[in-house]
């Protein structure tokens, strides 16, 4: 897409857009990304370059700022006979900001989309260009974790791969990624990163990518494909791929290099050799029969049908840095369906565990997960007068002194949801809360969680601080240490839970959607504060309203 009046590629400055950002003028968006957006600016010297901006709303976070500039760090390590040349990075910026060269190239995937799969000779070329570039960044400690054809510039020379915005390095004490993340396209998504307990990343996810993007610029289509998000990871991690149409000459490194298992497939420097010792061939006309062996398969199985459990109620999505819900490609007509697996129960909670069976309304999609040990979703809040705090150790303590105190959440805005939480009632006589379908103009719902009892309540109407009972659910034991508490909304029906047992459940029409808020209600006045009580590895399922 053209610039507009810049006469560039790109997309024109938007009003919420900056015109310059330190010594750069802006020219036009080039994207958006996980941490932020990424722009074609013009130096000081008039050289084209390409910034990226960390989002302004998480600029504040000291935790991405270490993540930013380990991205820097990461990103100067690479040659730059690979990846796009780091030139400038400011990360004590407000906002950080990373400037690297502009590659005037089209990216594989509007390439394919618009002109149909590469010829052998060219599709050959681009395998082994991949290769050196992860040869060149694994070399460099670095794994990519987030390899596609969208992230493959058809510079010229040579494919350059870029955005290292979601990489890790392999040291494994490096952790700025809430666990449980999945990012990047599902379709190019190593089996092991879609397992539910999840693993290290290891380089051995970006050769699994790099065969996904190999046969998505050969065929056209990526080698596992599926009309549902559920239908496509089941087939990542338990059918043999589809490779027909790709040359006979890359096949059988391709299915290497798709081997459910991390173990059985090649190294970066290994593809690179074996892709120099061969060269270019016809399209093979027959499928072929590609199997991992049957241990791996078995394994994998078992670790999909959980993981279909899990994704069956909608697309994955990450509300950490505002991800967006993740696509599947669709099949082409005429293709088989995914095979349709048996239902699969979710498991009873546990403490920090997966919510209780049947808690997640229907239709809707992972919005959340926060183990609460640093600002991410929920902000630091600090009420001298009142000697109020929303803090962040181990897990989100939330302290005051007045009778109710909210610390801020998400800003997603939902309908039917879920909430499942660690709630741990510190100072005697407190009483965790939870708001969900809540605004601060229009008030919502509350669950507030006490050692004898649940108690769902409307908060906020027709004033401001006005609590009005819905109904108390008595608890058979109190509650003593820390407690997975869940509630579900969907329509005006609502289900509350502890521990995987379902407390209660009641029905009212007064809010439709809102915002998720953790913090203290307290309404005996008997109980002298302080209050304070703690939040750990909240999930949050939901429907935008």
């Amino acid at each position: 897409m053209m610039a507009g009046s810049t006469g560039r590629a790109g997309q024109p400055l938007s009003s919420d857009d900056p015109e310059h950002i330190g010594d750069y003028r802006l020219l036009a968006m080039l994207g958006v990304g996980g941490m932020g957006r990424v722009y074609l600016a013009e130096s000081p010297a008039g050289r084209l370059v390409a910034v990226k901006m960390l989002r302004t709303d998480i600029a504040d976070s000291e935790r991405f700022r270490r993540r930013f500039r380990d991205e820097v760090a990461r990103a100067a390590q690479v040659p730059p006979f690979c990846t796009t040349e780091v030139l400038d990075a400011d990360p004590d910026h407000d906002p950080p900001y990373l400037v690297v060269e502009y590659v005037d190239g089209p990216d594989l995937a509007s390439v394919v989309r618009d002109s149909g799969p590469l010829s052998p000779a060219n599709l050959h070329a681009l395998a082994i260009g991949v290769a050196t570039a992860l040869t060149a960044i694994h070399s460099a400690g670095v794994v990519h974790r987030d390899l596609k054809a969208a992230n493959v510039l058809l510079a010229p020379g040579s494919p350059k791969v870029i955005d290292f915005g979601l990489a890790r390095e392999v040291d494994a004490s490096v952790h700025h990624t809430t666990t449980g993340e999945l990012v990047g396209t599902v379709a190019y998504m190593a089996p092991e990163r879609l397992e539910p307990a999840g693993r290290e990343f290891t380089p051995a996810a970006d050769v699994f990518a790099w065969g996904a993007v190999v046969t998505f610029a050969g065929t056209g289509r990526v080698p596992f494909h599926a009309d549902t998000l559920p239908g496509l990871a089941y087939r990542i991690m338990t059918e043999p791929p589809d490779l027909e149409g790709l040359p006979d000459s890359l096949r059988e490194l391709v299915a290497q290099a798709l081997a459910k298992d991390p173990a059985d497939r090649p190294g970066a420097r290994e593809l690179l050799d074996q892709l120099l010792a061969t060269g270019p061939a016809g399209a093979g006309g027959t499928a072929a029969t590609v199997r991992s062996p049957a241990p791996a398969r078995r394994r994998w199985a078992g670790a999909a049908l959980a993981l279909v459990a899990v994704l069956a109620v909608g697309a994955v999505v990450a509300g950490q840095y505002g991800w967006l819900p993740v696509a599947a490609p669709s099949a082409p007509v005429g293709s088989p369906s995914p095979p349709s697996p048996s239902p699969v129960p979710s498991p009873t909670a546990s403490p920090g565990g997966s919510p209780a069976p049947g808690m997640i309304p229907a239709g809707t999609q992972l919005v959340v997960r926060d183990d609460l040990t640093a600002a991410v979703h929920w902000e630091e809040r600090t009420d001298e007068a009142t000697g109020t705090t929303c803090a962040f150790a181990d897990s989100l303590v939330a302290t005051t002194g007045s009778e109710s105190f909210r610390c801020p959440g998400p800003r997603d805005n939902l309908s039917d949801l879920a909430v499942s939480v660690d709630v741990d009632l510190v100072a005697p006589g407190s009483c965790a809360t939870i708001w969900f379908r809540f605004t601060v103009t229009d008030g919502g719902y509350a669950l507030r969680v006490c050692e004898e009892a649940y108690y769902f309540v409307t908060h906020g109407t027709p004033e401001p601080r006005d609590v009005r009972d819905l109904r108390r659910f008595l608890l058979d034991e109190p509650m003593d240490g820390r407690t997975r508490v869940g509630v579900a909304a969907e329509g005006d029906t609502f289900r509350f839970y502890r521990d995987g047992a379902q407390v209660g459940t009641w029905s009212d029409p007064t809010f439709a959607s809102g915002q998720v808020w953790l913090g203290i209600l307290q309404m005996d006045p008997e109980i002298r504060p302080p209050y304070q009580v703690t939040f750990a590895d909240v999930e949050i399922w939901g429907r935008g309203g």
